[in-house]
């Protein structure tokens, strides 16, 4: 079982959102049967059946084991992730574009680059995954307390400043098999609750 999957395709983004399949896949990140899921959703054994094969149709649940019961083969289950992310490329014709969202310093624009990199890696895990191989990627997640809005502006600046800096250092455009990487840095106020949400 993956720690996270990516849900590329339409129809099992639309599999997967179904209220009583993601209870299903939440309860299958140890396996089970139909009939002892049956008990715990609260659905008879046929209808967790046919949720079970819907499912399994679009690669979110596998088959772990069967076992025979007198005249009945009992299967296993278990969910093929402990969580899922759905890819913007499930909504292929409508996903984020930066480029649209023309004002850097807007919500909507980081969420279009947020979009953006749920796309990319989401493909980069896919391609690995078929072949095996891990990708090679670096992530920071911090939280900073900013007295003031000029605080925080001031530190945007220079953060700015210094990842201009650094990708001056590195950045090889005529290396020989060098490759080409994303850098994206993001400031955004903590979700919480009370005071934490607002501006300072």
């Amino acid at each position: 079982m993956q720690d996270v999957a990516v849900i590329e395709d339409p129809a099992a983004a639309e599999a997967s959102l179904d209220p009583m399949r993601t209870r299903l896949l939440a309860a299958l990140t140890e396996p089970g049967s139909a009939t002892m899921l049956a008990a715990r959703v609260g659905l008879p054994r046929q209808k967790v059946n046919y949720h079970l094969r819907t499912l399994e149709r679009h690669g979110l649940v596998e088959l772990v084991e069967e076992r025979r019961k007198g005249n009945v083969t009992e299967r296993l289950m278990r969910a093929t992730a402990a969580s899922y992310v759905i890819s913007p490329v499930a909504l292929a014709a409508v996903q984020p574009d930066p480029s649209r969202s023309p004002d850097k310093l807007s919500a909507r624009w980081l969420l279009a680059l947020a979009s953006r990199l749920v796309r990319d890696v989401g493909l980069l895990i896919t391609a690995s995954t078929r072949a095996r191989q891990r990708v090679a990627t670096f992530a920071i997640d911090g939280e900073v307390r900013f007295a003031s809005a000029a605080d925080r502006a001031a530190f945007a600046e220079e953060l700015a400043n210094s990842v201009t800096r650094l990708v001056s250092k590195y950045h090889d455009e005529s290396a020989a098999g060098g490759r080409t990487h994303r850098v994206v840095v993001a400031i955004h106020p903590s979700v919480g609750t009370g005071a934490e949400t607002k501006e300072p």
